[in-house]
């Protein structure tokens, strides 16, 4: 006869997307900054004449959009209902997956403008390039800075944090075309710094896309080496084996586990099963940095239908830590 035992755990980090208000006012602060001066920047290209200034407002305009998805996640991501029991933490994947292909979209278009402009390079008005350049460039440095703490504390906002020093970097090359517009009248500085900002969006869109593909594929995050995890509970004593294990990424920050668990029936009879659970816990919690585990304990495989996935037992190549 099969004895099984559930534990259903969730566990709030301290980084889980509920700041304090003081973040999100550091939040809302930096999204007033980038979303208020894209439009600047929008409106000074087209006066200027200089790709590179719209390139670089399309950037920030996905700035502000990480922003803005970072405050409706902290409201929604936590709240499950019956029909989401979850919650809403995938609206942040979704909703990043749609704006990387924004940003593709964004980047070819930008890529093939600059290369039409290299062979007949229209004027660009270097006093107003350099000007909107500049304060761009203090309004980024403004809003990294703004949400830097709070980044530190949530995994939601460190992605658009990264995704913001990107930025700073593309604006620094445009203020760099500008002086070099402005002092020399090098008009090519212009959409070479535009091909350089197209190459950087795809770069970093490249990189956002692999991550929200992996999420929505339920990979095993990159920090947890699964075998090394199972190779942990099965040293614990009165396990036998686990298997039929899951890990996978809920939402960034948030990774979820779950396993079944042989366990020698003897000790089961003792009454292990409180010790062996609260080990469970403390290694998936504090030396995994898992957010929310399922295991569940067997005496016997005899009834398990499930895939039992032991393939960690024949990685004897990878030594456990």
């Amino acid at each position: 006869m099969t004895t099984v035992t559930t534990l259903g755990q969730g566990h709030q980090p301290a980084d889980t997307p509920d700041p304090s208000a003081a973040g999100r006012q550091g939040v809302v602060a930096a999204l007033v900054l980038i979303g208020g001066y894209t439009i600047v920047e929008v409106v000074a290209g087209f006066m200027s004449g200089s790709l590179a200034l719209l390139a670089h407002a399309g950037h920030m305009l996905t700035d502000a959009v990480f922003l803005v998805l970072a405050l409706v996640t902290m409201r929604l991501s936590g709240r499950s209902t019956a029909e989401h029991t979850y919650g809403y933490h995938r609206t942040e994947v979704i909703a990043a997956l749609i704006n990387a292909l924004v940003l593709w979209g964004i980047s070819v278009w930008v890529l093939i403008e600059a290369y039409r402009r290299l062979s007949a390079t229209p004027e660009v008005d270097g006093r107003i390039l350099l000007i909107v350049a500049s304060v761009g460039l203090v309004v980024n440095i403004a809003a990294v800075w703004t949400i830097h703490g709070a980044a530190q504390k949530n995994a939601t906002l460190e992605g658009s944090f990264q995704h913001m020093i990107t930025d700073l970097l593309g604006s620094v090359a445009v203020v760099v075309a500008a002086v070099l517009v402005w002092a020399f009248g090098w008009q090519v500085a212009d959409p070479v710094t535009s091909m350089l900002i197209g190459v950087l969006i795809l770069t970093s869109t490249w990189r956002l896309l692999s991550r929200v593909m992996d999420v929505l594929l339920e990979g095993t995050p990159e920090h947890i080496d699964l075998y090394a995890l199972c190779h942990k509970l099965e040293e614990l004593d009165g396990v036998t084996v686990i298997h039929d294990v899951h890990c996978w990424t809920l939402a960034p920050g948030y990774v979820a586990l779950t396993a079944h668990m042989l366990v020698d029936p003897a000790y089961a009879a003792d009454g292990g099963h409180e010790i062996l659970l609260d080990r469970v816990r403390d290694i998936a919690y504090d030396e995994f940095d898992i957010q929310h585990i399922t295991v569940q304990l067997e005496t016997t495989a005899g009834r398990c239908v499930e895939a039992h996935h032991v393939d960690h037992l024949l990685a004897t190549a990878r030594a456990p830590l």
